[in-house]
């Protein structure tokens, strides 16, 4: 028996879109890129979204938009993808690893405050299998320390903390569209955040640093003149990519339901074999 390591939730739906997309001649990004982060920080409930090619771009533009540099230290829990300690190389900055929980695999807040220094800036929770971090806690930390929250959640969408969906919880929230994940778009990700200021950087970086991207350039209501504003990347999102975020995300509760009944399926049979496994509290999960 053959076991794929992972199979896309797709329909003619998510056809039709990127066709769509396709025949209009915009293939970069632009007015499907614009739709889906309108539509995405809806659902989340943050004022701000940006659309990006992946987590790690998003990750990396949400240190840079705080300030994070040489010299700079960022606490990340042990358990995570090296993205999340790449993120915080790319700026020069030191990745300080915290040890997690056994419940549920995240960060262990208990041992936070012990790895603070002068130097510490950020704190990256990792939620973990769709799990919450123990945000209040870790708020609280950061509020007596004068620091900064940014929430890798590439495994939390849609995911509850006390009954608010995670992308309006902290500072920066980052978010996956890996192959993988719950609303896919192949490669990409977004970026939610409530400060203008934050936003307006991550904005501009996203496109090389410049003060505005093809769309605010080329369409009917653009303007062709620009300014260069800092040193940038090249992480934005092609609207061929967004056009299948948009019908994923329509799906989105629906592929989670889903997903939540086949590990209710594994631990059921785990149960009734009396096979260990690590039983997490799901009141504040989706």
């Amino acid at each position: 028996m053959e076991i794929p390591f992972h199979k896309v939730s797709f329909s003619n739906q998510e056809i039709v879109a990127v066709n769509e997309v396709i025949s209009s001649g915009w293939w970069t990004s632009g007015p499907k890129s614009i739709e889906f982060e309108k539509k995405f920080k809806s659902v989340v409930g943050s004022k701000f979204s940006l659309s990006v090619s992946s987590c790690t771009a998003a990750l990396h533009l949400a240190l840079k938009a705080i300030g994070v540099s040489k010299g700079d230290e960022v606490i990340i829990p042990t358990n995570t993808f090296v993205a999340t300690i790449e993120a915080v190389s790319y700026l020069e900055a030191t990745p300080i690893l915290c040890d997690i929980n056994k419940t549920d695999h995240n960060i262990d807040t208990s041992k936070i405050e012990k790895l603070i220094t002068d130097k510490t800036k950020v704190i990256i929770p990792v939620h973990f299998g769709g799990f919450p971090c123990d945000m209040d806690s870790i708020s609280n930390i950061a509020k007596k320390y004068n620091l900064k929250v940014v929430e890798d959640a590439a495994h939390a969408l849609p995911t509850y903390y006390k009954n608010k969906l995670v992308g309006s919880l902290s500072d920066i929230t980052c978010f996956s569209f890996y192959a993988t994940k719950t609303l896919s778009t192949g490669e990409g990700g977004m970026i939610t955040t409530d400060n203008s200021d934050y936003y307006n950087s991550m904005k501009h970086n996203r496109i090389h640093g410049i003060s505005g991207d093809a769309w605010d350039r080329y369409s009917d209501k653009g303007k062709w003149f620009y300014n260069v504003v800092d040193q940038g990347y090249k992480y934005n999102m092609s609207d061929i990519s967004a056009a299948l975020g948009l019908v994923q995300l329509d799906k989105l509760f629906k592929h989670n339901s889903l997903r939540l009944d086949i590990a209710s399926r594994y631990m059921d049979k785990f149960d009734r074999y009396g096979i260990e496994y690590v039983k997490q509290d799901s009141s504040n999960q989706s």
